[in-house]
């Protein structure tokens, strides 16, 4: 366990992670005026959490290890894997389930009692401009972190 601990790379993954969700926290208080704890553990939003983690992870692989090392390109690798999902097949999937909302309340409306419209989670994915701020934030701290 004390070796986990010790993981710098680990520790930058995981600060850049934390950071992105508090700074949604922080952008819904100051826009809204409205303190959303959930945000803090959600998926979906400003700035990418995903995306921040996986350029902190590559960053810091290619500061520690060297930017031609198996270590760099295997994380860069999985970077564009997770931050493609994250603005295509996620993104795409909570924009279905904005629709098979709106489909479940018509029927609810139409059948009145014994439908009762079950609410599917719509803040999945990430649009590109939360996607390249989480980027920037990730490479950022590993910056910070290395230098």
């Amino acid at each position: 366990m004390i070796t986990l601990l010790s993981n710098s790379i680990l520790i930058t993954v995981i600060f850049a992670t934390v950071t992105a969700q508090v700074m949604k926290a922080l952008i819904i208080l100051i826009t809204d005026r409205q303190l959303v704890l959930n945000r803090l553990i959600e998926t979906g939003g400003m700035p990418s959490s995903h995306s921040a983690a996986v350029s902190a992870l590559a960053t810091s692989m290619g500061l520690v290890y060297g930017w031609s090392s198996p270590y760099f390109t295997i994380s860069v690798v999985l970077a564009a894997v997770v931050i493609h999902d994250a603005t295509g097949v996620r993104r795409a999937a909570g924009k279905h389930a904005e629709i098979l909302n709106d489909i479940t309340k018509e029927f609810a409306n139409l059948f009145g009692k014994g439908f009762e419209a079950q609410t599917l989670k719509t803040l999945l994915g990430h649009t590109y401009p939360q996607a390249v701020a989480g980027t920037i934030l990730g490479c950022g701290i590993a910056l910070a972190v290395y230098h």
